[in-house]
């Protein structure tokens, strides 16, 4: 996955266009962009869409409420049964993933689902509290996919505003943004960048997601069908990058027991290795010739 685009689940018209957007994932959202009053009927919509869109090129995930809000559990038992490819969980600490996966495998046992289809990305910096957490995701559930950060409820929390005048993050947004990055390095899941919430700047967005590939993350969440395109192209690897990264596998493929090769005036070392394979989609991790 390049690009995730949230969806407000009480929106037909929305649900109806978002198929068309070439995002690779969609998300459903039951959470901030709902109304509490909308909420019985954008499940409903929610499910519908899901049951309708089985087997489709995109993936299909859900942005349920917090798990300590009244809405949680009725907004997974609404969707559980119509399989969704996976939940988005806001507000997360790692406990609450392990709460989560329970009721997971509960739901898809009553749902006639396959145990552990369901996945999860956990959105890990919304509150002052999370921050302190983030190294804990390791081993907590074999669900979790990928790991997000946010910077809007956690300057809501702190009282602040999340950017300078001149549009840089602040320094606790930046260390949130830096956190989430190395907790999903450690817990081996993908590290996915939060939205850019001016829609029109596509030339800002590019430079976002441009900085955030270079960082290490793997893919960014769009809140508006005009971010798909730039966040794809952006999260895509290019012909250069592919080729440099063939050769970096052949090479340590037929040079098993080296922890260096040379490679057009260059030493690269095993990390090298591990980047070019992460680029063809191979993993990591794993023997050279995988």
């Amino acid at each position: 996955m390049r690009s995730l685009l949230f969806v407000p689940a009480d929106s037909e018209r929305k649900l109806a266009r978002a198929p068309q957007t070439g995002a690779d994932a969609l998300i459903l959202d039951l959470e901030d962009s709902v109304v509490p009053e909308n909420r019985p009927q954008a499940r409903v919509a929610a499910r519908a869409f899901l049951a309708a869109s089985r087997g489709s090129s995109f993936r299909r995930f859900v942005r349920i409420n917090p798990l300590a809000s009244e809405w949680a559990l009725e907004d997974l038992a609404a969707v559980i049964p119509a399989g969704p490819d996976g939940i988005l969980l806001p507000k997360c600490v790692p406990a609450d993933l392990s709460s989560l996966d329970h009721a997971l495998s509960a739901l898809e046992a009553a749902s006639g689902l396959a145990a552990g289809a369901v996945k999860v990305i956990a959105i890990a910096t919304e509150t002052p509290q999370a921050m302190f957490s983030l190294g804990g995701y390791q081993g907590v559930s074999d669900r979790l996919e990928g790991l997000t950060w946010g910077a809007e409820d956690l300057a809501a929390v702190v009282g602040g505003n999340n950017r300078r005048k001149d549009g840089v993050y602040e320094d606790v947004y930046r260390l949130a943004r830096a956190l989430c990055l190395l907790a999903a390095a450690a817990a081996g899941v993908a590290a996915i960048d939060t939205v850019s919430t001016d829609f029109a700047d596509e030339k800002g967005l590019r430079a976002e997601c441009e900085a955030a590939r270079r960082a290490g993350f793997v893919a960014k969440i769009a809140i508006h069908p005009a971010q798909v395109g730039v966040i794809n192209k952006a999260f895509t690897a290019s012909e250069e990058e592919i080729a440099w990264a063939k050769k970096v596998v052949s090479l340590f493929a037929q040079n098993p027991g080296s922890g260096t090769i040379a490679l057009e005036g260059r030493m690269l070392d095993r990390p090298h290795l591990t980047l070019a394979r992460r680029l063809l989609g191979l993993g990591g991790k794993g023997s050279a010739g995988g």
